[in-house]
């Protein structure tokens, strides 16, 4: 969620600068054969405008994309004031929305259902926590909050394994450009907390493999995603780096993965998603409809359960949308399936 000069996230209070991410498409049939041609474009259309910028920020940022049980989206807009919509909830059939959430000063990175006990978990950028609360926005929890080995997080993006403990991009030094972001895991009782990589460049998206062997995840000022390969206690056996993303002015920003493996990398600077398999294959370029204005970032995107539609999250100086394409392949738990 969704950062400085690169995804920027005018926060309340003294914080500096934060988080933006990425999104795009057109209608594509999985297990298409030309999928492997870099040059192939998923053209998006737009579905509707959530957000307009803030006067309190000065912008809007919307991040998170997941389903619910009831196949309703949630998103959460980043820079939201107090008072303003931070949480909402989205019927992407009648195009309408309504917001679960507007109190309090977090700045709101991610949304993710835990496979546990169901609950929405949010992503506190702004005072390093982890929040939860129920699917209709209400019983809102402290889940996790404080230091991870004597360093305060700055959580940008999470992940579930399948027993409901969560893996977490800390994107701490981000506003110093400095190397200090973690990926971290916190059991999902939230009594331990354990870093599983550091020095890394304000790490961002981060996603499970298809079959939970191990966490994808991008560092955002180094335009890059690496492998984290674990065991079945979730301690990491191997860790390389797998793309560079060749994407100009543009950063690497969120991670999704359809039902075929392939990662869906947002793209901050740039209202665009790149597509790639498993392999480092160059599969696709999402993008908005040409003469697109005022969007400047493709943050994440969520694939509907059992089905290819995809649903972006873009934002820019013209608002908060929603745009949808057709993916490669189904969507799963790791496409933002809820």
């Amino acid at each position: 969620m969704r950062r400085h000069p690169v995804r920027a996230l005018a926060v309340l209070g003294a914080l500096s600068a934060v988080v933006l991410t990425g999104c795009g498409t057109e209608t594509a049939t999985p297990g298409d054969r030309a999928a492997t041609d870099p040059d192939r474009t998923l053209r998006a259309r737009q579905v509707m405008r959530l957000t307009t910028p803030h006067q309190e920020t000065g912008m809007t940022l919307l991040e998170g994309p997941v389903f619910d049980r009831r196949g309703h989206l949630v998103v959460v807009d980043v820079t939201a004031p107090e008072g303003e919509p931070k949480v909402i909830r989205v019927n992407v059939e009648d195009r309408t929305s309504r917001p679960l959430s507007s109190s309090g000063d977090a700045a709101y990175t991610s949304a993710q259902f835990s496979p546990h006990d169901g609950r929405l978990y949010l992503t506190d950028f702004a005072h390093g926590e982890i929040v939860s609360m129920a699917p209709d926005g209400g019983d809102r929890r402290t889940f996790f909050s404080g230091p991870v080995d004597g360093a305060r997080m700055n959580p940008d993006d999470l992940a579930f394994d399948r027993k409901g403990n969560l893996y977490l991009s800390d994107s701490r030094g981000l506003s110093e450009g400095k190397a200090h972001g973690r990926v971290v895991r916190i059991s999902r009782d939230g009594d331990d907390a354990t870093v599983l990589a550091g020095g890394l460049a304000a790490p961002n998206g981060i996603s499970f493999d298809t079959g939970y062997r191990g966490l994808w995840f991008s560092e955002l000022t180094r335009n890059r995603v690496s492998y984290l390969r674990l065991d079945g206690k979730g301690r990491v056996t191997s860790r390389h780096i797998a793309l560079r993303i060749n994407a100009g002015i543009a950063q690497t920003d969120s991670i999704a993965v359809d039902a075929d493996g392939n990662l869906y990398q947002g793209l901050h600077g740039r209202p665009a998603m790149a597509v790639y398999d498993q392999h480092g294959e160059r599969r696709a370029t999402v993008e908005l409809p040409r003469g697109s204005k005022g969007l400047e970032s493709a943050t994440n995107v969520a694939i509907t359960p059992g089905g290819t539609r995809a649903y972006l999250t873009v934002s820019g100086p013209a608002g908060g949308y929603l745009y949808t394409f057709d993916a490669l392949a189904k969507g799963v738990r790791q496409s933002n399936g809820g």
